[in-house]
């Protein structure tokens, strides 16, 4: 398989889905919820947006100011495309920056990350985020988490293999504390939040792209990796999940 034909596929799979991850505007609303008033025009940085569904939900609840940070430009195009729909262009900042070089003049009342955070990893995220923002600011982020212990092994060695750094929600608590937040709650995103505006979706593009590309041995192993993970959750969501954590420096 060449990179070029993997990484072709990946983003024929993940092109134009609602979502990038588990999530909906519901859960987002939640957790915006869980933290004390913010300040009129709030300054808000989006990490890892993607394209954009919860940018443009907080956008259009807070009525402040939108950072969203992608490095992958077709997202911020779509994500400038929906908050024009929405009338909140003035309110919405996309910016193609990566998560590993965050440089800003300012710094913000909320730090957001909906299912981006492993890239960096949850405990370096939250360290390293914390520079950028104000005294008293807030963070909310989701990260999958095992939500029981001793999960089957089936599911221990996918995610052993995909994210090894994946912890259970009081080590994700405790992790929380020691970058210097105090916790304002927690909450286990529901099972909907992986199936209406993710999984459904990706699994519907995975059959399209079998038929478009037939019985090609290459297309035919990368399409069934990403399938792996839908039918897993199928198998094992009591077991893991993503939780949304919020916090206030």
């Amino acid at each position: 398989m060449t990179n070029t034909l993997s990484q072709q596929i990946f983003w024929e799979i993940h092109r134009d889905l609602p979502r990038e991850a588990p999530g909906s505007d519901v859960s987002t609303l939640r957790a915006l919820s869980m933290l004390p008033a913010l300040p009129a025009s709030a300054r808000i940085l989006d990490i890892g947006c993607g394209p954009g569904g919860q940018s443009v939900a907080l956008a259009r609840a807070s009525r402040g100011e939108v950072t969203a940070v992608d490095n992958h430009q077709p997202f911020l195009d779509d994500l400038t495309r929906r908050a024009a729909q929405a009338g909140l262009a003035e309110h919405v900042h996309p910016l193609n920056a990566s998560m590993f070089d965050l440089s800003f003049d300012q710094t913000f009342d909320l730090l957001w990350s909906e299912g981006a955070v492993y890239i960096i990893g949850f405990e370096r995220g939250l360290r390293e985020w914390r520079r950028l923002l104000k005294p008293g600011g807030f963070i909310a982020v989701t990260e999958l988490s095992w939500l029981k212990p001793n999960p089957p092994e089936a599911a221990r060695k996918f995610w052993d293999e995909g994210y090894p750094g994946m912890a259970t929600v009081d080590e994700n608590l405790a992790r929380l504390s020691a970058a210097g937040y105090r916790s304002l709650g927690h909450f286990t995103l529901p099972e909907s939040d992986w199936w209406d505006n993710y999984y459904h979706p990706m699994a519907a593009r995975i059959e399209a792209l079998r038929e478009k590309y037939g019985r090609s041995p290459e297309a035919r192993a990368v399409l069934d990796m990403e399938y792996a993970e839908i039918d897993l959750y199928r198998q094992f969501s009591a077991w893991y999940g993503y939780v949304f954590y919020t916090g206030q420096a």
